[in-house]
């Protein structure tokens, strides 16, 4: 069976067409704890191999446990928002501004709320530029990021006028 963009069978983990969004809406990421693998493999791929996050005895005990790079808070939110928001619709990451509160350590559990704060179609190309405040909190309920995204998304598919 071969399906195509007019398929009604709906596809499985479609992000939103900007169209389907509202200015204030808010969505909700699953809560995902970050582990020692994650930041042994976010450290080894990115070079980030900073004292505090390879040495446990060190800096990391005088902070009250190993941190992890905000780099990988970020990320792992990210790909929950590719996964789920914008897969097949997100066109681009156009802007993005970041502010940390709190460190994240090896065992917390993270998870994010977004906020669509602005939808502008552009003026051409069936798209919008989609603005968004993304909070991050930890398994205590503490504020340990925010950052804003503007994304280029994809509108719903037009159909074909025969």
């Amino acid at each position: 069976m071969t399906t195509t963009a007019d398929d009604p069978v709906p596809l499985l983990g479609q992000g939103f067409f900007f169209e389907d969004l509202r200015q204030g809406q808010q969505l909700r990421t699953f809560r995902r704890t970050v582990t020692e693998a994650d930041l042994v493999g976010f450290i080894g791929v990115t070079g980030m191999l900073e004292e505090m996050f390879i040495d446990h005895e060190g800096a990391a005990a005088s902070i009250g446990g190993r941190p992890v790079p905000a780099a990988l808070t970020y990320t792992l939110i990210e790909g929950f928002l590719l996964q789920t928001m914008i897969q097949g619709t997100g066109l681009a990451m156009l802007e993005m501004t970041q502010k940390i509160h709190k460190p994240v350590r090896v065992g917390d559990s993270i998870h994010a709320v977004v906020t669509v704060t602005g939808i502008r179609p552009t003026s051409s190309g069936n798209r919008a530029i989609v603005d968004s405040a993304i909070e991050v909190f930890n398994q205590r309920g503490e504020h340990v990021m925010t950052y804003t995204a503007r994304r280029l998304l994809a509108g719903r598919p037009r159909r074909a006028v025969i």
